[in-house]
Order: structure tokens, then sequence, then C-alpha cells
């Protein structure tokens, strides 16, 4: 059972990303934004997407390495295939995880929001063990910021549309919204 403590996920692996900042002073906390990723893309597992949101990936380790090795992002959080998450900013810090995007007439949607990565990609559909984590993670999101309703849970591909497609047509929004509203 996840919980937040000190803006942390409890109890989750950390990994300290530099790839965040301070937040605008006196905003709230009030969308949910789901991404995909996959290093390189199509595979799962490795030590790539730390080392992406850490600044440490070797562009000689795949030639797609070497068009991503200078981009710094983050997330603050990401959950495997398996399930497992890994914590990179604490949720009091703004990550850098949606770039140019709009929500509800309101741009930069770091400033005022949430970013957590599914380990996927638009073509394999995610797993169970992934949509159950998700939803524990998005009730204890819910709970400690409740500007954070199921109208403002968002894929990447809402807030920079044309830009971005994940979490992507594999992503089943149906199946993560019935469990989200079944009762714990």
């Amino acid at each position: 059972m996840y919980r937040i403590a000190d803006a942390w996920l409890q109890p989750v692996r950390r990994i300290l990303s530099p790839n965040c900042d301070a937040r605008p002073p006196d905003i709230d906390i009030s969308l949910l934004v789901i991404h995909g990723i996959s290093l390189p893309p199509g595979d799962f597992g490795g030590p790539w997407i730390d080392r992406l949101f850490t600044n440490c990936l070797d562009p000689e380790a795949h030639p797609y390495f070497r068009e991503i090795c200078t981009l710094n992002v983050s997330a603050h959080v990401l959950i495997r295939r398996d399930g497992s998450a890994v914590q990179y900013v604490p949720f009091d810090q703004r990550a850098w995880h949606a770039g140019a995007s709009c929500f509800d007439g309101r741009e930069h949607c770091n400033d005022f929001s949430i970013g957590i990565e599914l380990e996927g990609n638009d073509e394999q559909p995610y797993e169970e063990a992934q949509y159950r984590s998700l939803v524990e993670v998005t009730r204890v999101l819910m709970a400690a910021y409740p500007g954070i309703t199921p109208a403002r849970i968002v894929g990447h591909c809402d807030i920079a549309p044309g830009r971005k497609s994940d979490p992507g047509p594999a992503f089943d929004w149906a199946h993560y919204r019935a469990l989200l509203n079944e009762i714990a």
C-alpha cells in the first residue's frame, strides 16, 4: 500500500533527477498526466529510463539515444511493466515531463501537474500490474492533492495534441477508470 510522506511516495525506490525545479508560488497541484515510455523504443526493462531522467544516457549504447541524450526530462514516477514504481522528483517540485502543453486553457502544465510514466508504447498493451499500481498511486495522489479529480487525469496526448501520442491507443482508459472507481 502506497502513502505519501514529505512529497515522496512510500515505499518505492528513489532515483533523484536533476531535471526539476521549484513550482511557481501559490500553485495548487491539480492535474495528473499519464505518459508512456520505452527505451529504446519498443524495449522494456534495463537501465535506460533511469539514465535518461538522470542525464546519464550513453549516446553510443543505441542509435536512438544519440537523438535524445541531450534532453533534460523527468517524471515524478515511473511504473515499470511488473507494476513496481520508481520516483525521480518529489511531488512538491516541478518535474519536466509535459513540455509545451495546455489543459483547460491553461498553459505550462508542468507548473500544476504530476507526471507518471508507464513503461510501454503506443502499440503494445500495458500490463495489468501497471494498471493496478497506477490506480493505487492515483488514489493516494487524489487524497493528498484534492485538485486532482477524475476529470483532471489526462494523457500526454491530451495536453500536447499533435506533438505527443502517449500513453497511446494501447492504454485502456476505460479499464483504468473502472479500476479507479472500484471501492478500495
